[in-house]
């Protein structure tokens, strides 16, 4: 299965096409695990990874934030040592018209004009300012959530920026 660059569905256009009861062969998001760490912790700092631009995010690129933040999580803090979510679902469908491709295609490449196509994937559609990820660790780890935070960025569509809340202040 040819698919083509993911820059072609960055951009939120038209309405959202969620309604699954009425397309066949859906492909099912690849990511699957939306919390991971230890949700009941004791922790002092939130970080939370913002969008700053209006766009939509396909499945695959959230699943690739969620790997390599959590991969930096494990490693510093241990299974248990911070919590981490994913807040948007993949809701809109993508659709993709496949094109011929190889020698001679270039006479049947036109394709139909605005042709429907059939649905390749998922994606999250994200407004700005609209929160993407969320890190919640001790006070003493901030700096290492925030490497975390900065790595998953390059994996988003979108500029992003990391803002920090404090859960519990110090006194």
């Amino acid at each position: 299965m040819v698919r083509k660059p993911a820059r072609m569905y960055r951009r939120l256009e038209g309405p959202a096409y969620t309604k699954r009861e009425y397309m066949g062969g859906v492909p099912s998001p690849r990511i699957q695990q939306f919390v991971s760490g230890n949700v009941n912790g004791n922790y002092d700092v939130e970080l939370r990874l913002v969008a700053e631009e209006s766009c939509q995010i396909r499945h695959t690129a959230l699943e690739a934030a969620r790997i390599t933040s959590n991969r930096q999580l494990i490693k510093d803090f241990g299974e248990n040592g911070f919590f981490m979510r994913i807040r948007p679902y993949p809701h809109h469908v993508i659709r993709e018209h496949k094109m011929a491709t190889g020698a001679g295609a270039d006479r049947i490449s036109s394709g139909m004009s605005m042709a429907f196509g059939r649905p390749v994937g998922t994606a999250a559609r994200v407004k700005m300012g609209s929160v993407v990820m969320i890190i919640r660790v001790p006070k003493s780890g901030e700096m290492k959530a925030k490497e975390a935070l900065r790595k998953a960025s390059h994996k988003i569509p979108t500029p992003s920026r990391i803002d920090t809340i404090y859960i519990n202040p110090p006194s």
